[in-house]
C-alpha cells in the first residue's frame, strides 16, 4: 500500500513544477504528516525530492529526475489502454498522436506486459453513439478541438433557432454524449456556455491565447448543467398512483432524476401496497406516452384531461380485446 503510494508521489512530483504538502495529500488522500514522512522515506531511497519552505514553498524533483514506466503491474498497463477512445481521437483528428503515444507506451512497457494492449482491446469497447441513429461528425470539430488543446480563442457563429450569433469564445473543454458532440467555453469577458457543435456554422481560431481558470472543473461543470436542463425542460406535473411494480418500472419510463424525487417525496404505501406521487414531467403529451408504458401499473389521478385520455385508452383496449373470437 505504502510503496503504491510512493510511487504515485513521485508520479505527481514529476508531472508538476511543484506541489504543496496539501495537494499532495489530497491527491494522496493521506494526513500532511503522511506526506512529509514520504517524502523523507523517498529522498533516503535516492529519489531527489526536495521541500522548498515558506509560504509558496512545496515540494519538487531537483535534477531533471524522471521514472520509468518498468514499474507499470499488468492490470495498470490494461487500465492506461482503455483510456482511448479510438472514434473520439478520430474525430477530433488525434489519431495519429494517440497512435504514437500508445506505440512508445508499448515500447516502454516489459516484455511480460507487451499483449497489454491487444489484451485490454478484446475486453472493453466502447460504443459511444445512440442506438438507432447514424452518428455524424460536425465539419468543424477537429478545429475547435485544436483551438480547446491549445487554448487559442475562438470566433464562431452559431445557428440558434431561425438566426444566427456571433460570439467570441474561449473554449475550455469538450463533452462527447451519445454521439454528440458539445463545447463548454467561456463568452469573452462572459460566463460559462455549453454549445452543440454541429450548430456551429463557421470558427476560426485566433493567434490569441486565453488565460485558463485554474478552477474550472469540465465534469462538474457539465454535470451541473445536464442536471440543469433536465429540471428546466420538466415544466408540468402529474399525480399518479404506481403499484410496486410500477414504482420499479417508473426510472425506466420517464427522467430518472423526475422518478427519483418523486418517489423520495412519495406517501406511504396505502392499503393495497400502492404509492402515490407527483412526478414532474416535460407536458402532458410526454407524460402520455412515457406512463402508458407501466400499463395497469399506473394509474394517473391528475390533471384530470390526462385521466381522461387513459381512461379512453383503458376502454379501447378492453372494447379491443373484449371482442369475441370471429
Amino acid at each position: 500500500m505504502r510503496a503504491a503510494r510512493l510511487i504515485k508521489m513521485v508520479l505527481l512530483l514529476q508531472s508538476r513544477p511543484s506541489m504543496t504538502a496539501a495537494e499532495l495529500a489530497r491527491e494522496l488522500e493521506v494526513s500532511e504528516r503522511t506526506v512529509t514522512r514520504d517524502a523523507q522515506a523517498l529522498s533516503e531511497a535516492g529519489v531527489p525530492v526536495y521541500a522548498d519552505r515558506g509560504r509558496s514553498g512545496g515540494y519538487r524533483l531537483v535534477g531533471g529526475y524522471r521514472t520509468r514506466l518498468t514499474g507499470l503491474a499488468r492490470s495498470e498497463a490494461e487500465a492506461l489502454f482503455l483510456s482511448g477512445v479510438p472514434g473520439a481521437l478520430r474525430e477530433m483528428g488525434l489519431a495519429d498522436a494517440a497512435s504514437a503515444a500508445r506505440l512508445k507506451v508499448s515500447a516502454a512497457l516489459l516484455p511480460s506486459l507487451r499483449d497489454a494492449p491487444d489484451s485490454a482491446a478484446q475486453r472493453f469497447h466502447l460504443d459511444a453513439p445512440a442506438w438507432f441513429r447514424e452518428p455524424e461528425t460536425p465539419a468543424l470539430l477537429p478545429v475547435i478541438a485544436e483551438a480547446v488543446w491549445d487554448d487559442r480563442c475562438v470566433t464562431a457563429r452559431y445557428r440558434r433557432g431561425d438566426a444566427e450569433v456571433e460570439r467570441s469564445l474561449e473554449p475550455y473543454g469538450l463533452v462527447l454524449k451519445a454521439g454528440v458532440w458539445y463545447l463548454c467555453a467561456r463568452v469573452a469577458g462572459g460566463s460559462f456556455r455549453t454549445y452543440r457543435i454541429d450548430r456551429f456554422t463557421a470558427a476560426v481560431a485566433s493567434a490569441d491565447r486565453f488565460g485558463r481558470d485554474p478552477d474550472f472543473d469540465l465534469p462538474g461543470h457539465w454535470a451541473a448543467q445536464a442536471e440543469r436542463f433536465a429540471r428546466s425542460i420538466l415544466r408540468a406535473e402529474v399525480v399518479v398512483r404506481l403499484s410496486p411494480d410500477g414504482v420499479r418500472g417508473l426510472p425506466h419510463a420517464v427522467d430518472p432524476l423526475a422518478a427519483r424525487e418523486a418517489l423520495r417525496d412519495a406517501d406511504a404505501p396505502d392499503a393495497e401496497g400502492w404509492v402515490t406521487v407527483t412526478l414532474p414531467v416535460e407536458s402532458e403529451e410526454v407524460a402520455h406516452a412515457q406512463l402508458t408504458t407501466l400499463g395497469p401499473e399506473a394509474e394517473v389521478l391528475a390533471p384530470a384531461g390526462l385521466r381522461a385520455r387513459f381512461a379512453a385508452d383503458a376502454a379501447r383496449l378492453a372494447a379491443r380485446y373484449g371482442r369475441a373470437d370471429a
